[in-house]
């Protein structure tokens, strides 16, 4: 029993090392070799000398810091049917979660950096609740990013042949009923505890009671989980406007609204490992804002430097000082338990 327990540890340490390792390295290649943020904060020290600038880049910083604690919020709300945790719990499950996801494709290491903080519950439950608090993120994403693809599509694409006339229409009709549908999935996610009794047979017992963990939820509370993935979506939006502002890209607050909606949207369907979204990011902002740019300035290329700029700092804010700080908490996760 003794050699057992000293072995769970020695395999949990070495998970542990590697995940910070990987993120570190990660990070370095991401900021150092593949991207040129020192480019981008040399650009910004002129910039700290202009009335205001400091106040709006500590600004930024304390709205990521609200951004987070809603997610930790509804994480918190989410798992409590399976384990109570603190408020800071929730915090250390959500920035550990950033570091994993750091190196793994569509962040899929979010779910294993918080249900690995658990110290009771089921881990794979854990797993599935956590991507139930993704799934929500992830509709406000495509709810407002396809709203704004209505809008942008007329709006900067008004030759095109999808942009008006029956294909619009049929593009128009297909959106609200894709919409519509993804809203009913959510707030009917017992159908999932349905799913698996036509997909799992007999012989999957100990898998198909995981799934259990769909029918936690009232709509009451997925309401309330979807309002707080909607306040953090607001949030990083606005900071985003913000920060092209900073910048000095000239945009509207509503227009600046559908080109950063289009933009989450497109990167929420494009496949990427979180780190390296950095500069597909900043590539589908200067295409999106490049468009509606060009509307009313005839060379809108002068703009591409702040946007970039924009694009690459909200990053920074949101994603890469998160997950430097998530690399404090991973020795608390805990890989292998007793009886596991």
């Amino acid at each position: 029993m003794r050699n057992a327990a000293k072995l769970r540890k020695i395999e949990n340490l070495a998970i542990q090392l590697v995940i910070l390792v990987v993120t570190y390295l990660f990070i370095y290649n991401q900021v150092f070799e593949k991207t040129n943020i020192p480019g981008v904060v040399e650009n910004l020290a002129g910039d700290f000398s202009r009335p205001g600038f400091r106040l709006l880049v500590l600004l930024l910083f304390v709205m990521m810091m609200i951004n987070w604690s809603l997610e930790a919020l509804k994480w918190q709300l989410l798992i409590s049917k399976i384990e109570k945790v603190s408020f800071f719990k929730a915090m250390v499950g959500v920035l550990t979660g950033i570091s994993i996801s750091s190196f793994t494709p569509n962040r899929v290491g979010e779910f294993f950096g918080r249900a690995f903080i658990l110290k009771q519950a089921s881990h794979v439950e854990g797993i599935l609740i956590t991507v139930v608090g993704s799934m929500s993120q992830l509709l406000i994403t495509l709810l407002t990013g396809s709203a704004a693809l209505l809008i942008f599509l007329p709006w900067c694409l008004p030759e095109a042949i999808f942009s008006h006339g029956y294909l619009y229409f049929t593009i128009l009709a297909l959106v609200v009923f894709l919409d519509v549908l993804l809203l009913a999935l959510f707030f009917n996610l017992s159908f999932l505890n349905i799913l698996k009794e036509k997909i799992l047979q007999n012989g999957l017992k100990k898998i198909r009671r995981f799934f259990r963990v769909f029918t936690f939820y009232s709509n009451r509370e997925l309401i309330v989980v979807m309002l707080l993935s909607m306040l953090r979506y607001v949030i990083f939006s606005t900071q985003f406007y913000i920060l092209l502002q900073m910048f000095d890209v000239p945009v509207p607050y509503f227009d600046a609204l559908v080109m950063i909606s289009l933009t989450y949207f497109i990167m929420a369907v494009i496949p990427t490992i979180a780190l390296t979204e950095l500069g597909i990011r900043g590539s589908v902002a200067l295409y999106v804002f490049g468009l509606y740019l060009a509307l009313a300035y005839p060379y809108p290329a002068i703009f591409n430097l702040g946007i970039f700029s924009a694009s690459t700092f909200l990053w920074f804010i949101n994603l890469g000082i998160p997950a430097l700080a998530g690399t404090v908490f991973v020795f608390r996760l805990q890989f292998f338990r007793k009886g596991e």
